[in-house]
């Protein structure tokens, strides 16, 4: 059978992606499951966590977040049996690609898929379902009554973390990279209290943000990436500068942060000891590089795809691609031309 793999370019080389012959072990053991893979989202490597975590290999598996049908279990496997739909993650360090036809995983890192809910849906949302409830479960815990500021509210991450937010009664404010964006977070359904462009140039997140808190600030913030310096790049253009994170927390507050490579300078760690609040790095491998907390990943994971069958959450629809054309989409994922995609099988 065929699964996709990358090959780690050297130094600044682009990594490619190939279709590579694999095959299963003839025994399988204990505790895995053997499933047939009926949809596999499709997400950037990240190469600098590999090595970190000394994880090194010729051909690194891609394809990670899938949902199928179990066809064999394990001796000692106790979750699952035969014919049960599941979905989870493979682990980072997994031999297996998410797009064979068949692939062997730990009990432990499955869950059961509702019925009504779709293999591609699932696993094109179940990655940032996890990353939003980690966030505001985990982090910041997240209670009704609370102020939440997310950044970039219209991409898969941010609507997720809108979505689950709103759930739980809390009172949400969020920032649009664009027209498009402004007029979809304004539609959206339970809405948010206010939306604010950042596309146009201008700078008004603090004033906005203590007008709709009574000048209190918020008690979470949620981002998706921050600017470091005052200088701006193409990319980082519509990012929200540290500082102006830091201002619109309230006294208490939490910052979650995606941001690998933050620096905060002693005035902005002072700004945040005088507001007695905390900072977080939103790192959702961890509950895949760790079994510590393996009971407590595998309830957020059974608790996303609960709501998303219960429509609590609603992913925006991904237009599933055929496997033929994975490893030119994975191209365009990896360089972030493209936040996601899904593969079916």
């Amino acid at each position: 059978m065929k699964g996709l793999y990358c090959r780690a370019g050297e130094s600044d080389a682009e990594p490619k992606f190939v279709i590579q012959e694999t095959s299963l072990p003839e025994v399988l053991g204990s505790h895995l499951v053997r499933v047939q893979v009926k949809a596999c989202g499709l997400s950037p490597v990240d190469f600098k966590l590999l090595e970190d975590l000394g994880i090194q290999r010729d051909l690194i598996p891609v394809g990670r977040e899938v949902a199928g049908v179990v066809l064999q279990v394990g001796d000692k496997v106790s979750f699952f049996q035969p014919e049960d739909e599941v979905v989870g993650i493979l682990p980072l360090d997994s031999p297996c690609s998410g797009l064979c036809d068949v692939i062997e995983i730990d009990e432990h890192y499955l869950v059961q898929k509702p019925e009504k809910l779709s293999s591609v849906c699932v696993a094109g949302a179940l990655r940032d379902g996890l990353c939003a409830h980690t966030a505001l479960h985990t982090h910041a815990r997240m209670a009704a009554g609370h102020t939440l500021l997310v950044m970039d509210g219209a991409s898969s991450f941010g609507l997720m973390c809108i979505q689950l937010a709103c759930h739980h009664g809390v009172k949400v404010l969020t920032t649009s990279h664009s027209p498009q964006k402004h007029t979809f977070l304004e539609q959206l359904r339970p809405s948010v209290v206010k939306v604010i462009p950042v596309y146009n140039g201008s700078s008004d997140l603090l004033p906005v943000v203590l007008e709709e808190t009574g000048g209190l600030g918020v008690d979470i913030v949620v981002d998706s990436g921050v600017r470091l310096h005052e200088e701006e790049s193409e990319k980082t253009k519509l990012l929200p500068h540290k500082h102006d994170i830091i201002s619109v927390l309230g006294v208490g507050g939490h910052w979650v942060t995606s941001h690998k490579d933050l620096q905060l300078d002693p005035p902005d760690c002072r700004f945040l000891y005088l507001k007695s609040a905390s900072l977080t790095f939103l790192n959702h491998e961890v509950w895949t590089a760790s079994s510590a907390q393996q009971g407590r990943y595998l309830h957020i994971l059974k608790d996303v795809v609960e709501k998303m069958s219960a429509g609590v959450l609603r992913p925006q629809p991904e237009e599933a691609v055929p496997l033929y054309e994975a490893t030119v989409t994975m191209a365009t994922v990896q360089c972030h031309q493209k936040k996601k995609a899904v593969v079916q099988l």
